[in-house]
């Protein structure tokens, strides 16, 4: 079979190896995709301002298809689609049943699809002709029949990502109002989900902060006011705030904007640690969250929330046709996705 593989700044290939086991092993399924995107982390890697070392399989957010199933399992049957989270998981462990299942204790931490060095190199990536599903019960997630591949395919990570920046928070704190801080190094789509989802939620305001004209504009077709410039030392106070600039200054009006008893969530990677003002975020009992999302149990929530209106599409960039994915990822805009059917 052909795997599309990355291997650096601005340089995708196919090749060829061996097609994955038939039947799949008991629990396990076989899936082909069906609409593949870029995270924003693929991004970052493709322009060259992620260092992370390929060559690798590539892919990690998608909805697929079942081709075949193991025995043992009862949850999808071929023909269904569902999402497949790109961290592997197994739903049973104690991480798994509390649901932090990008830490499954079955695997080793960081076992993902499409992330190379991150991960576990043989689980693949999702531009690929077939899909080894390992917990074929816990992973796949079936998509309801009414719902678009192309509109859901971020539902494997950043769109996860952008609900457990805002979802809990207001389900918490009902209406309460909403800041996220955009910029040219941050998780970009992460944040633009963050604010859509927080409109869709209920949030009585929902702030977005970016110099970038293109992005406002998204921000505001998700329904959000913006707020057009660079980070100033404190933009407001809300009591739900989100980082997704990317930037130490972006960060720091994120936590000096949040409120008294509010929860700072910053999605952005920094490689080198950025400046923290403590003593004023305890000083006002100020939460600051990252880490990595626990994407899985978010999945049946984000079908739900699109069912009911939300449109992840907003955020997306460019619908391409497979043949054209070598051309289009070596200069990817910020959310691409691959038709995989075309």
């Amino acid at each position: 079979m052909k795997r599309l593989m990355l291997e650096g700044k601005a340089r995708v290939f196919w090749e060829e190896v061996e097609d994955p086991a038939s039947p799949p092993l008991p629990g396990a399924a076989l899936v082909r995709p069906l609409a593949v995107a870029t995270c924003d982390l693929d991004v970052g890697v493709l322009r060259g301002r992620f260092p992370l070392a390929g060559p690798y399989p590539f892919g990690h957010e998608g909805v697929v298809e079942v081709i075949e199933i193991g025995a043992d399992v009862t949850t999808v049957i071929p023909g269904d689609r569902a999402v497949l989270p790109f961290q592997i998981s197994c739903v049973g462990c104690g991480p798994c049943r509390r649901g932090r299942t990008g830490n499954c204790s079955l695997h080793p931490r960081l076992s993902t699809y499409g992330l190379g060095a991150m991960g576990e190199l043989e689980w693949g990536g999702f531009l690929a002709d077939a899909i080894t599903v390992p917990h074929a019960h816990a992973m796949l997630v079936q998509v309801p029949p009414a719902i678009d591949p192309l509109v859901i395919a971020s539902a494997s990570d950043n769109i996860p990502d952008g609900w457990r920046t805002v979802g809990p928070q207001l389900a918490a704190d009902p209406g309460a109002e909403v800041l996220v801080i955009g910029g040219d190094a941050g998780p970009n789509s992460i944040g633009f989900y963050a604010t859509g989802l927080a409109v869709c939620l209920g949030s009585e305001r929902v702030s977005y902060l970016d110099h970038n004209p293109d992005r406002l504009a998204i921000a505001e077709a998700l329904g959000a006011e913006v707020i057009e410039g660079a980070p100033p030392q404190k933009a407001g106070a809300f009591p739900i705030t989100v980082d997704a600039s990317g930037t130490p200054e972006g960060l720091r009006c994120a936590l000096n904007s949040t409120a008294f008893d509010g929860v700072c969530t910053s999605p952005s990677v920094y490689f080198e640690d950025p400046p923290v003002p403590m003593f004023s975020m305890y000083s006002r009992c100020c939460t600051l969250h990252t880490g990595r999302a626990h994407v899985r149990p978010a999945i049946p929530v984000i079908l739900d929330l699109v069912a009911d209106g939300f449109d992840p599409s907003i955020v997306t960039s460019a619908v391409i046709p497979h043949s054209e994915a070598l051309d289009a990822l070596a200069d990817p805009p910020m959310k691409l996705i691959v038709d995989c059917t075309t």
